[in-house]
C-alpha cells in the first residue's frame, strides 16, 4: 500500500543569522557557509517568509554590487526587505541610494561633489576641530565615575561634521543632536521615534524654504540653486535627501568609533604602534572598516532578468542579500581574515565596509576623515583610556542586528 504522507520541506536557514551571546564576531553560519562550495551561494529565510539567495563569498559580491541586471530598486516584487518596517518603508518616494542607473547617478551626482576625497580633505581641520573639541568638553566634565564614550563624544562627532556640511545653524545643533539620538538609540519608543523624524523633515522642510530666500555656501543652498528652483528637483526631494545626508551612516560611524577603541584596547601592543607612529592610523581605519562591518544589511538586490552568480541560477524576481560582512572575513582574499592586524598586507581587495560598486558609500571619504581624526587624537590625549565594565558586561546592539555598542562605559 502506497503512503500519503509526504516529508514536509525544509525551510532554508532563518537570516539574519545571530551572532552568539555577548560577541562583536559576525555569526558563525557565514563562516561554515564559506567552507562548503555548494552553499556559497544559497537560500535563507527573511522574517515574511521569502527565501532570498544570500552571498557570502567576496568576489561573488563584488560581481553581484556591479551588475545592472540586479536592482536597488526597493517597491520591486522579490525585493528582500529584513523587516514589515522596512517593507512600509520601501513604498516611500525613494532617494538615490535606493535608485537604479541612470536615475541613480543622476541624483547621485548633485551631492557627490561635495564628498569627493579632495573636499573632503580641505574640510580635515575642520573636522579635527570638531573631534578636538568634543574631546575637550568630555575631559572637562571629568570621570570621577565612569563616563559613557557614546553620549559624551562619539554621538556627537558625525552629527556635528555632517550639519555643518548640511548648512544648518549652529544655534540649533544640540536640538537636532538630540532628535537623531531619539530616533536611532534603540531606547526609545516607537513613537517616540516616529515623532522624532517627523520632526527632523520638518525642520529641513523649513530649513530648504530659508535657504531658498537666503543661500550660503553649503550642500541644501546647493541642491536649491542648482536642483529646486531650475526645476529638477521638488522640495520633497531636496528634503529627502538632505535628511538621508544626516541620517545615513550617522549611527553606523558612532559605532565605529566605538569599535575602533574596543579593537585598540583588544590589541594593546597595536596600539602602542599607533601611538608611536601616527601615520599608522590610516591602515589602522581601514583594517577597522574591513574587520568591523557595523552596517551589513545594506547591501541587497533583486534580479531584473535571469542571472548566474557564483555558478548559481537566480531568477528574475529574486532576491539577493550580499553579506559584506561575510565577504569581509573572506579567507581567501584575507588571509587569517579573523585577526585584527593594521599591520595586514594588502592586495587590490579592499574591505566591503563601505560597499563596493555604483552605490558604494557616498560619503566613504569623509567616514575615513572622521575616523583618522577620532584615533589621531583619543588616546593620544588619553593614554590611560580604558574599559569601566568588563568587555563582556558592554551593552551590545541585539544579536540579529548590525553589529554595534549601545553604551561604552570609560575611565581615564
Amino acid at each position: 500500500m502506497t503512503s500519503a504522507f509526504t516529508a514536509p520541506s525544509i525551510l532554508p536557514p532563518l537570516f539574519p543569522f545571530t551572532r552568539q551571546s555577548r560577541s562583536l564576531e559576525p555569526p558563525i553560519e557565514y563562516a561554515q557557509l564559506r567552507s562548503d562550495p555548494s552553499k556559497h551561494v544559497s537560500r535563507v529565510t527573511l522574517w515574511d517568509g521569502s527565501t532570498p539567495f544570500l552571498l557570502v563569498k567576496h568576489q561573488d559580491i563584488c560581481d553581484a554590487l556591479v551588475d545592472d541586471r540586479l536592482s536597488k530598486e526597493r517597491n520591486r516584487p522579490g525585493f528582500p526587505e529584513m523587516s514589515a518596517g522596512g517593507k512600509a518603508a520601501a513604498q516611500n518616494k525613494p532617494t538615490f541610494v535606493d535608485m537604479d542607473s541612470p536615475a541613480h547617478m543622476n541624483q547621485r551626482r548633485m551631492v557627490e561633489g561635495l564628498f569627493t576625497k579632495e573636499q573632503i580633505d580641505s574640510q580635515r581641520p575642520h573636522i579635527q576641530k570638531v573631534v578636538a573639541d568634543q574631546l575637550d568638553e568630555m575631559i572637562k566634565k571629568g570621570c570621577d565615575k565612569p563616563v559613557d564614550l557614546v553620549e559624551a563624544f562619539a554621538l556627537a562627532i558625525p552629527s556635528y561634521i555632517i550639519y555643518g556640511i548640511l548648512g544648518t545653524p549652529n544655534s540649533d545643533l544640540k536640538y537636532l543632536t538630540s532628535k537623531n539620538a531619539t530616533r536611532t538609540n534603540g531606547s526609545a519608543t516607537a513613537s517616540e521615534a516616529s515623532n522624532a523624524n517627523k520632526e527632523l523633515l520638518d525642520y529641513f522642510g523649513a530649513l530648504v524654504e530659508e535657504k531658498m530666500k537666503n543661500p550660503a555656501d553649503d550642500l541644501i543652498s546647493k541642491l536649491v540653486q542648482e536642483q529646486l528652483l531650475t526645476g529638477h528637483l521638488a522640495k520633497e526631494d531636496v528634503v529627502q535627501i538632505a535628511f538621508l545626508m544626516l541620517v545615513a551612516g550617522n549611527a553606523t560611524m558612532v559605532n565605529m568609533i566605538n569599535l575602533g577603541v574596543i579593537a585598540l584596547l583588544d590589541h594593546p601592543d597595536q596600539l602602542r604602534d599607533l601611538l608611536q607612529d601616527p601615520s599608522l592610523v590610516k591602515p589602522f581605519v581601514e583594517e577597522l572598516c574591513r574587520y568591523y562591518v557595523a552596517s551589513s544589511f545594506a547591501t541587497r538586490r533583486v534580479a531584473k532578468v535571469d542571472v548566474t552568480i557564483g555558478g548559481q541560477l537566480i531568477k528574475a524576481g529574486e532576491g539577493v542579500i550580499a553579506a559584506t560582512q561575510s565577504g569581509s572575513r573572506d579567507e581567501s582574499v584575507f588571509p587569517n581574515a579573523d585577526v585584527f592586524d593594521l599591520h595586514r598586507q594588502r592586495g587590490i581587495e579592499a574591505g566591503l565596509g563601505f560597499g563596493y560598486g555604483p552605490h558604494e558609500c557616498v560619503a566613504e571619504w569623509l567616514a575615513r576623515a572622521e575616523l583618522e581624526s577620532v584615533f589621531s587624537v583619543l588616546f593620544q590625549t588619553l593614554p590611560n583610556l580604558r574599559l569601566a565594565v568588563k568587555k563582556e558586561d558592554l551593552e551590545l546592539t541585539p544579536s540579529t542586528k548590525d553589529i554595534g555598542v549601545v553604551a561604552l562605559p570609560v575611565l581615564w
